[in-house]
C-alpha cells in the first residue's frame, strides 16, 4: 500500500486534467501533471534539508499554491505539516513552535512583522520566505526549483502516521494540536466523495484558511482524491466569489455563516446567479434561519453540514429532498461514521432529547499533539458502547428526531443555564437574523445572583438601520418563551471573528468588545 504519494495517482490517471486554478498569480491554471512536478521539487528540496518521517514543516501564510504544495510534500516524505494560524499574534505562535518543535519554518511575507518573536524558537534550523527573505541568513523557497521533478524515494508510511498538525481554536490557553493522520484525512475525503457524491467534474472555491481543517479538507483533499478541480484564493473576498459564481464554472461552495451574512448583504446579491452551484454549504457555527431562507428565495438548496477539527470535518448528510422540510438539520452520519446522543452519565437520549454528540470512525483524529490528558478526555469508550470502542466527545449538544435525522443545537460550553432552564444562544441569534436591522448577533451568558446565568446578546446594526435594545426585545418576545429572552443587548459596530471568519465567543465572554 503506497501511503502519501496521492497526486501521483491522479496523474496517472488523468494527467492533463485542471487540479487548481491560481487566483493568486493571474487566475493560472495548474495541470495534475505540473502540480505534481512541483510537489516532488518541493519533497526532494525537503529531504535536501535534512527533513526526515516525523518532523515538523511549520507554515506561516496567506493561501497559496506553495502552501498546497508544501503540504502534500510533507505527505510524500512522512513529515507533519503545522500549519499556523496567521491571525495570532508573535508570542502566541512562539508558544506554538515550543509545542511543535518545527526544524522548518516557512513563512509569506505578509507575516514578517511576527519574525522577531519568533527567531528564538531552539527546534527551527531553517527559515525559508515564500518572498523577500526577512534576513540575510533566511532561504527562499524558489530553491526548490533546483531540484528534480521526478517522485523522491518511497517512505514506508502507515495508515495512522500523523500528516498534520491542526490547532484548534482554543477556549483557554495554548490550542490543542489534533493530529490529523493519513487514515483521518483519507476517510474524510472517502466520506465526502461517496456520501455528497463529489465527481471528477466538480470544481470548488478554496478560501477558507490553510491552517483550518476547512481550507484541507472540506472539498481541497476530496476532490485531489477524486479528480476536481480548487479555485485556489488568497483569502475570503465578497467580490470574487460573485466573480467566480458569475463564471459559470463553480459547482461547489464551502463557508461559514458570517461569510454566507456578507453575501447576502453585499449589493450584488440580488442579480447574482447561483444556477451552476450543485452545493452550497454552511458549516462551523450554527447557521440563523434567515440565512437559509435568503437562499431558497433564490431557488439555491442551501443547507448546514457538520465537523471539526478533530472529525473530518464532513460527517454528516442531509438528503436534497430534505433540506427544506428540516431547515438546520444535519442528516445522517457519512458511510464510515457513527454516531451516539448521550447524557452526561453516558447512556443514550431518547428522540428530541438534548444530549452532547460523540463521534467514532476512521476520519477521527490520533488525538492532541503531546497532550495525553487532553486526548484521554475527549476521545474514550463510552457505557452505551460494549465494544469499547474510541469515541470523540465533541462538546456539542445535538437532538435526533423520530425520523433519525440530527440536529445540531449548540456548543455544551455555550449553553446558559438560567434558573434551572436550559437556553441555546443559537435559537435566540437565529430570531435576532430575522430582524430587518439587524446584520449580525451574537449571544453569551453572563452571571446573574438571581438566576445564575442570563443572556447577553451582541449586536451589528446593517448599515442605514436603526433599533433600539426595546425594539429587539419585543421582536423576539413574539417569538421565544419569556424565560429565553436576553437580560440585556449591547449595540458594536464589529463582532470579533477567529482567523476561519467564526464569531470569536471566547473574546465576547472575556468582556474584550
Amino acid at each position: 500500500m503506497i501511503i502519501g504519494d496521492y497526486i501521483a495517482r491522479r496523474v496517472q490517471l488523468d494527467p492533463d486534467k485542471i487540479a487548481l486554478v491560481d487566483t493568486v498569480n493571474g487566475n493560472r491554471e495548474i495541470s495534475y501533471r505540473q502540480w505534481a512536478a512541483a510537489i516532488n521539487q518541493t519533497a526532494n528540496w525537503l529531504l535536501s534539508l535534512g527533513v526526515v518521517k516525523g518532523d515538523r514543516v511549520a507554515v506561516l501564510a496567506m493561501n497559496c499554491q506553495a502552501y498546497l504544495d508544501v503540504w502534500l510534500a510533507c505527505g510524500r516524505v512522512g513529515a507533519i505539516l503545522q500549519n499556523l494560524n496567521w491571525r495570532l499574534t508573535g508570542p502566541e505562535l512562539y508558544q506554538l513552535l515550543l509545542d511543535a518543535e518545527p526544524t522548518v519554518l516557512i513563512y509569506g511575507p505578509d507575516f514578517i512583522a511576527q519574525l522577531p518573536h519568533l527567531r528564538s524558537a531552539p527546534s527551527v534550523r531553517h527559515w525559508v520566505a515564500l518572498a523577500d527573505p526577512a534576513a540575510p541568513t533566511d532561504t527562499l523557497l524558489a530553491e526548490r526549483d533546483r531540484f528534480a521533478a521526478a517522485p523522491p524515494p518511497l517512505v514506508s508510511l502507515a495508515w495512522d502516521d500523523p500528516w498534520v498538525i491542526c490547532y484548534t481554536g482554543g477556549t483557554t490557553g495554548l490550542p490543542k494540536g489534533a493530529l490529523l493522520t493519513h487514515r483521518a484525512m483519507l476517510f474524510n475525503a472517502f466520506n465526502t466523495i461517496t456520501g455528497w457524491g463529489l465527481t471528477p467534474d466538480d470544481t470548488a472555491i478554496l478560501n477558507a484558511p490553510l491552517f483550518h481543517t476547512g481550507g484541507l479538507n472540506v472539498f481541497t483533499f476530496p476532490l485531489i482524491m477524486i479528480g476536481g478541480c480548487s479555485i485556489l484564493c488568497r483569502t475570503f473576498e465578497v467580490d470574487q466569489v460573485y466573480d467566480w459564481l458569475e463564471s459559470g464554472r463553480v459547482t461547489h461552495f464551502f463557508g461559514v455563516p458570517t461569510m454566507f451574512t456578507l453575501l447576502q448583504q453585499h449589493p450584488r446579491w440580488a442579480a447574482a446567479d447561483f444556477s451552476a452551484l450543485k452545493l452550497i454549504i454552511s458549516g462551523g457555527a450554527p447557521c440563523p434561519l434567515p440565512i437559509f431562507e435568503a437562499f431558497w428565495a433564490r431557488g439555491v438548496d442551501f443547507k448546514t453540514g457538520y465537523g471539526l477539527t478533530e472529525a473530518g470535518p464532513n460527517t454528516f448528510w442531509l438528503p436534497p429532498a430534505d433540506v427544506r422540510r428540516k431547515p438546520g438539520y444535519v442528516g445522517f452520519p457519512l458511510p464510515f461514521v457513527a454516531v451516539k446522543i448521550i447524557r452526561p452519565d453516558g447512556i443514550e437520549c431518547g428522540l428530541d432529547e438534548p444530549g452532547e454528540l460523540i463521534i467514532s470512525g476512521p476520519h477521527v483524529c490520533a488525538g492532541y499533539w503531546r497532550d495525553e490528558e487532553a486526548t484521554a478526555a475527549a476521545i474514550h469508550p463510552t457505557p452505551s458502547d460494549p465494544t469499547g470502542s474510541r469515541w470523540l466527545h465533541t462538546g456539542d449538544l445535538a437532538i435526533r428526531d423520530h425520523e433519525g435525522y440530527i440536529k445540531i443545537i449548540d456548543r455544551l460550553k455555550d449553553m446558559i443555564i438560567s434558573g434551572g432552564e436550559n437556553i441555546y444562544p443559537a435559537e435566540i441569534e437565529s430570531v435576532l437574523h430575522a430582524h430587518p436591522a439587524v446584520a449580525e448577533a451574537a449571544v453569551i451568558g453572563q452571571p446573574d445572583p438571581k438566576w445564575g446565568e442570563v443572556g447577553e446578546a451582541i449586536v451589528v446594526l446593517k448599515p442605514g438601520h436603526t433599533a433600539t435594545a426595546d425594539d429587539l426585545l419585543t421582536f423576539c418576545a413574539a417569538r421565544l418563551a419569556r424565560y429565553k429572552l436576553p437580560r440585556t443587548i449591547r449595540f458594536v459596530d464589529q463582532l470579533p471573528k477567529t482567523g476561519a471568519n467564526k464569531i470569536d465567543k471566547k473574546l465576547l465572554k472575556g468582556g474584550i468588545v
